[in-house]
């Protein structure tokens, strides 16, 4: 099985009342917390996409001991803070790889992997013969911040616009373009990584209720 998720910033202290507003009541527990939900669905023989800003601990041995500790095959997609994975002492071998961007199939979907959104993305007007999208964008960085409700706003204009298309029977349609990027930030699954279609689930009910108030 592979999961997915996004910006868990293990040692970020100030995270619990700046900005994401965790509410744990220290770094530590925020760590053990995370580290359990992890565990509660991981097993050892699944793969983790871990879509950037993994550890802000300075401290290297902190992020080989956090990892050493998390179940399952775990990889990484760079974020702007992961800068213990370039200090003196680090344990690449806990990451089956490393790379600022990558491609995969899952389950006959094409993903796109990165931790900036990524607005026109590969294969997004790619669709399956029951109209569903064959392509999808997997981000984090914003975290749930106001440029993820602007992210939002785009996704609802891109998918209302058409384009005129030739069928395969060279008749002319004008179809809607299915983008479908999808902000995989821990908070959003409470800290559990999350297969493609329970992110495409999580997904759905939140952008339904998203209201610029909230992010003002």
């Amino acid at each position: 099985m592979r999961y997915y998720i996004a910006d868990l910033h293990f040692c970020h202290d100030k995270l619990n009342d700046r900005m994401d507003c965790r509410g744990f009541e220290s770094g530590e527990a925020m760590n053990e917390y995370m580290i359990a939900q992890w565990n509660s669905r991981v097993r050892k023989q699944d793969e983790v996409v871990i879509l950037g800003d993994f550890c802000m601990s300075k401290k290297v041995d902190v992020a080989n001991a956090i990892l050493e500790r998390l179940h399952g095959k775990k990889c990484l997609i760079i974020g702007n803070h992961d800068h213990f994975i370039s200090k003196p002492g680090f344990d690449g071998s806990h990451f089956e790889w490393i790379t600022h961007y990558r491609e995969l199939n899952d389950n006959n979907r094409k993903i796109i992997l990165c931790h900036y959104p990524v607005m026109c993305y590969n294969g997004q007007y790619r669709r399956n013969a029951k109209g569903e999208p064959k392509t999808y964008m997997l981000y984090g960085h914003v975290h749930n911040t106001y440029d993820e409700y602007l992210l939002n706003e785009f996704q609802n204009q891109t998918r209302a616009c058409k384009r005129s298309v030739l069928s395969k029977d060279g008749k002319e349609e004008e179809l809607t373009i299915p983008c479908q990027m999808i902000n995989c930030f821990c908070m959003f699954s409470d800290y559990v990584p999350l297969t493609l279609d329970e992110w495409i689930e999580v997904d759905r009910k939140r952008r339904a209720v998203i209201k610029r108030e909230d992010y003002i």
